[in-house]
């Protein structure tokens, strides 16, 4: 079996992406084998029944990605996690675990120690086994593929990627040029693999003196939405409310799609309201960027400033495209600093961004845009 039809297989195919499965259950073990064993890109090397054991193995077998869940007896995987990027710096880990409130906040802290991404494991209350399967595979390989890319030896750049210090050989990443024609009304941001990371880095570099509606979606299931929420009010001093039916969108807060729902805003400004919607999934997700991006664009037309960040697949590249049609504004995370450059990626080959950016930079031009035409 192939990688899925999204997957990114840029890279050598005869190389298969290595994996090591950690769980203290022997018959978890043996299913998720089950699931990735027929994918011919994919190989299990090795599997450990708690972290430790991982740890110890990792050091003798290198993989370059790991399977890692959350609760397990002698070494769990919150304490694993910067034992395994010791022995092996690079590795990507995707946690898997039970989706629980208590799980979400491991998870979550888990992503800040180091971990790539997460997965809810089947029976969790998110779908059934077979989308865990789609899910599983699709960031192995992703991740896969992506620690490979980095650990190749840099080329030239190709016109589509924007270094972060272009040299002066460099072709410089494909930019619209426009002339800006409305303040910002909004800032509308989506994010997917390492979005959690990523999102507190932004909003806290964001100037407090802007007081725009912040509308986010963030690829994540429910419960780990309200535990996000609560993260990124902790962690940058701006205040993130898991967003409900109803609500208006107010100057000066955040608003996060809940998990499972899509976040769309209706009305007029300044005073908006937020819709929720379980409607069909779209690019395989729900909440979706796209989704978001096309009320926000109807809502305020010009005056939205869209923002993608890291994340696999190619969400939010429809919903940019209305807000170049509408003559809005957008920024993308360059590929250096993402953890997966798919999202971001697609809407920077199209041509549809004002500024490719470090992630040390995003809030800070979030900032500046925003001011240079108040």
């Amino acid at each position: 079996m192939p990688f899925p039809a999204h997957a990114d297989r840029s890279l050598n195919e005869q190389a298969p992406v290595r994996v090591m499965l950690v769980d203290d259950s022997a018959v978890v073990r043996g299913l998720l084998r089950k699931f990735i064993d027929p994918v011919e890109d994919i190989e299990v090397v090795t599997t450990a029944a708690n972290g430790e054991v991982a740890v110890a193995t990792l050091k003798r077998n290198p993989v370059d990605i790991i399977v890692l869940d959350i609760e397990m007896p002698v070494m769990d995987g919150l304490t694993a996690i910067p034992l395994l990027l010791e022995a092996q710096p690079g590795v990507k880990i995707i946690m898997a675990s039970a989706l629980t409130a208590r799980n979400a906040d491991i998870s979550l802290k888990a992503l800040k120690a180091g971990a790539s991404d997460y997965v809810p494991k089947p029976g969790s209350g998110l779908g059934n086994a077979e989308e865990f399967r789609r899910e599983l595979i699709e960031k192995i390989c992703t991740l896969g593929r992506a620690g490979a890319r980095r650990a190749r030896p840099r080329v030239a750049p190709s016109p589509a990627i924007a270094p972060i210090r272009p040299s002066p050989t460099a072709v410089p990443t494909p930019i619209r040029k426009r002339i800006l024609s409305a303040a910002p009304k909004v800032v509308a941001i989506g994010s997917s693999t390492g979005g959690p990371e990523a999102l507190t880095r932004v909003l806290k570099d964001i100037d407090p003196a802007i007081k725009l509606p912040i509308l986010i979606t963030q690829h994540m299931p429910a419960t780990f939405t309200t535990i996000l929420a609560d993260h990124l009010t902790r962690d940058t001093g701006r205040e993130v409310i898991e967003a409900q039916a109803g609500m208006t969108v107010s100057a000066g807060k955040a608003y996060l799609a809940p998990g499972d729902y899509h976040m769309l805003v209706e009305g007029e400004p300044p005073n908006p309201t937020i819709k929720l919607t379980q409607s069909e999934k779209v690019n395989f997700c729900r909440p979706a960027v796209d989704v978001m991006m096309n009320s926000i664009v109807a809502c305020y037309g010009a005056g939205v400033l869209a923002v993608i960040l890291t994340g696999m697949g190619n969400d939010g590249l429809k919903g940019c495209e209305a807000v170049a049609e509408a003559n809005g504004t957008i920024v993308a995370q360059n590929e250096e600093t993402s953890v997966v450059w798919g999202m971001p990626g697609a809407v920077t080959k199209a041509g549809l961004c004002d500024e490719v950016l470090d992630i040390a930079e995003m809030g800070k031009t979030i900032s500046r845009l925003t001011k240079a035409i108040l």
